[in-house]
């Protein structure tokens, strides 16, 4: 039987209804906030109220991106639930290595103990302490969703492990796998990678590929069968052309069932209960009357519901084979 499997229990897909298809809900005091004092988003009443106006706007789902100790605080991420009807997907999974210090044990973890770690979070219950250590205690929440970051640079040999361990984690439990790229860079590789590994398309999506402004590009993504994320509508300057909606208008006729939104709004200098702008109702508000605008109304519904819903479904029996080849050519 299919789930998506929220922070406070798994429930039917049906029950998703709109959808932000990648936030960052929660980040404690961490490695993170010590060089970006402005990612530190961890006062439980102002997330709730930030969060309340986006249920009262019409918002029921939310996806949670910090995975694995580098602010993850999966106890704040459902009290957040309860307090605001808000249902959250919560992330296992590794971020960019600039978000842990350099001695982490992410480097030091096989494949092997990566993907069993993985497999924890989502089986068993995130650990109250996020892998702070040296005690682990599993909380009843356990994680609906494998991440993995690349940045810039080509795709190192420690990356490559987390990759297989991420597919891994996948293929054994049927979560649905999210990614972070720089700008849309490497976003081709990424999907290559997770093709040949033997991953699900249908349930990974690549985050902030509408960064690169290139519609070709972002075409040649979506055709490989992947699902993509744009995040950047609010960001493009009012003399920018806004690439996100360029793109939207380009792509959505040709891959309805391809494209999701969200914000990606990891400062608090974008939430209003933290006194910034324009807040999180943007999605629901200003795009959204955009979308109209752009003669794209009809997408709506699958923008926020149809898509997130079938991507975010929990399959336990993923079927896809992988590939005989071991590892993935290198992208020109």
């Amino acid at each position: 039987m299919n789930f998506v499997r929220t922070v406070l229990g798994d429930i039917d897909p049906e029950q998703m209804g709109i959808t932000y298809a990648h936030e960052h809900i929660v980040i404690e005091e961490s490695f993170p906030t010590r060089s970006n004092p402005d990612f530190l988003l961890n006062d439980v009443g102002k997330i709730s109220d930030e969060l309340q106006r986006v249920y009262d706007a019409g918002g029921r789902t939310m996806v949670d991106t910090m995975p694995a100790n580098c602010g993850r605080n999966v106890l704040k991420l459902a009290e957040v639930s309860r307090r605001t009807g808000i249902q959250i997907i919560v992330p296992t999974g590794i971020h960019l290595e600039k978000y842990y210090p350099p001695d982490h044990w992410r480097y030091h973890y096989s494949e092997d103990q990566l993907t069993r770690l993985f497999i924890a979070d989502i089986e068993e219950g995130i650990d109250a302490y996020d892998y702070g250590g040296p005690l682990v205690e599993r909380t009843p929440h356990k994680a609906g969703l494998i991440k993995l970051a690349t940045g810039d640079e080509p795709i190192t040999k420690h990356q490559e492990t987390v990759f297989r361990a991420v597919v891994n984690a996948h293929r054994a439990t049927g979560i649905p796998i999210l990614t972070h790229t720089n700008e849309g860079k490497h976003a081709l590789e990424q999907a290559e990678w997770f093709a040949r590994l033997g991953a699900d398309l249908q349930h990974v999506v690549l985050s902030h590929v509408d960064r690169f402004k290139d519609i070709a590009y972002n075409r040649a993504v979506l055709q490989t069968g992947v699902r993509v994320e744009y995040d950047s509508g609010f960001r493009w300057k009012p003399d920018q052309q806004n690439w996100t909606y360029t793109l939207l208008q380009a792509l959505l006729p040709e891959f309805p069932d391809q494209i999701t939104v969200g914000m990606d709004a990891a400062r608090t200098t974008y939430w209003q209960s933290y006194g910034g702008k324009p807040g999180l109702t943007w999605l629901l508000t200003t795009f959204r009357d955009d979308l109209r605008r752009l003669d794209l109304a009809d997408y709506f519904q699958n923008l926020f519901i149809d898509t997130p819903k079938r991507l975010y479904t929990c399959n336990p029996t993923p079927s896809v084979p992988p590939s005989s080849a071991a590892t993935p050519s290198r992208a020109g």
